[in-house]
């Protein structure tokens, strides 16, 4: 397998899902509550496997047809990367905010899913990250199955690390600073990404 492509896959994969979002959140404030953490935590993994092998393999079923399309996707890819990565980095030093878990509780597993499938299925900005951006990104890999791979693994990575560290992440997540931290992490990758991109 494609070390360096599995490592793009992965790094992007990860870049997009760390942010602060409302799915996170549910599953930070699932295992600070310890309800039905590994469903949760699955059902976010498979569901983001799903629409990153979609994207990846939707592109290049179009690229098979129209070559031509994989110079777009690659310079729409780098302005894209540049973009996000630009504006994580400007969230880093002039936004303040912390992520704080209230006391709703889910009693059942059925609704706990229904939230996560809310959170997951129903927020546009998945379907953008996933099969747009994944897809365009992957466009420069010469392994496509090892960039998937990679950003598949970042998924199972990021969810269930989330979801059962959740308690020893409490307090750093409380705190306003962990999150610029965070964000000008992500500003750095997206930033290495595109450069990646470009020169492939």
């Amino acid at each position: 397998m494609n070390f360096t492509d599995y490592s793009a896959g992965f790094l992007l994969g990860l870049s997009l899902i760390i942010a602060i979002g409302s799915q996170n959140a549910f599953v930070l404030k699932q295992g600070l509550k310890r309800e039905h953490i590994f469903f949760v935590c699955l059902f976010c993994a498979v569901s983001d496997a799903i629409l990153i092998s979609s994207g990846v393999a939707g592109f290049g079923a179009v690229t098979a047809q129209y070559p031509q399309v994989i110079t777009i996707a690659k310079v729409a890819g780098v302005i894209f990367l540049l973009g996000y990565g630009l504006q994580s980095l400007y969230a880093s030093v002039r936004l303040s905010h912390a992520l704080t878990v209230d006391d709703q509780v889910v009693t059942s597993l059925k609704k706990a899913l229904l939230l996560c499938f809310g959170f997951t299925w129903l927020n546009p900005h998945v379907y953008l990250d996933t099969l747009v951006l994944v897809g365009m990104v992957s466009t420069g890999a010469s392994s496509k199955l090892a960039f998937a791979v990679g950003a598949l693994s970042a998924s199972f990575f990021f969810f269930f690390a989330l979801g059962y560290g959740a308690r020893l992440l409490r307090p750093l997540f409380a705190k306003p600073k962990a999150w610029n931290i965070l964000d000008a992490l992500v500003g750095i990758l997206m930033l290495y990404l595109a450069w990646h991109l470009y020169q492939s």
